[in-house]
């Protein structure tokens, strides 16, 4: 995944060409400047990206120390007299089967803080991007005569400069994840499910009108 560190601001005119499943232009489209207009910012971009990775970030690693593995409480030899190095525990982690030093545990939490404001702005402003970056893609319509792969791969060999994307579907779509799914180069994914993450791995983000109209709903307000 990478994030550009500058871009230029969204021009002024934000129509853009909707095309129908066929790869042919039907419309034009003029989008809301609040929630695909934003200026790129790196900075926010950057945080919101760290927090969601971290809030993501499951803890696999798991140490014991040296009160936690068994073993007896026993000195495993007495003091002095023995010619040996003096010991007070086989639990020590100088021990094979000791206790580890600063080893990870299963304490440790990642999670990191963002205030909503902040995360629906870096949102947008990666969706903003991608109308910059003539990465969005919008479709009038998408439906499909049987939900097979063979279906949605035919369509979407009618877009060839797409190597590799996420459709956001809006509502129960089924039929379209379906068909999708066995896509190598194609996530389907609802609206509702789509984060920041997403949008930045995937190099075209590809919408309904209807997906637009959702968005426009949801985030069109005052930042």
């Amino acid at each position: 995944m990478s994030i550009k560190k500058e871009r230029p601001n969204v021009q002024e005119n934000l129509n853009i060409r909707v095309y129908n499943q066929e790869g042919k232009e039907v419309s034009d489209l003029s989008l809301n400047k609040a929630v695909f207009g934003l200026p790129w910012n790196s900075d926010l971009v950057h945080r919101a990206v760290t927090a969601i990775s971290g809030n993501m970030r499951q803890v696999l690693a798991s140490t014991k120390m040296r009160g936690e593995v068994s073993g007896g409480g026993k000195k495993p030899w007495r003091q002095k007299g023995t010619g040996r190095a003096r010991h007070g525990s086989i639990r020590s982690p100088l021990w094979r089967g000791g206790g580890i030093t600063f080893g990870p545990t299963s304490e440790r939490n990642f999670k990191l803080g963002i205030n909503k404001k902040m995360a629906k702005k870096a949102f947008l402003t990666a969706i903003s991007g991608k109308v910059k970056d003539n990465e969005l893609l919008i479709l009038d319509e998408l439906k499909l005569s049987v939900p097979k792969t063979k279906e949605m791969a035919k369509i979407m060999a009618n877009f060839p400069q797409i190597k590799n994307g996420i459709f956001i579907t809006n509502g129960k779509s089924e039929d379209i994840k379906k068909a999708g799914r066995n896509l190598a180069d194609l996530k389907i994914i609802g609206m509702e499910n789509l984060n920041i993450l997403d949008v930045l791995k995937y190099k075209f983000l590809i919408l309904t009108k209807d997906g637009v109209d959702f968005l426009n709903k949801k985030y069109g307000a005052a930042n």
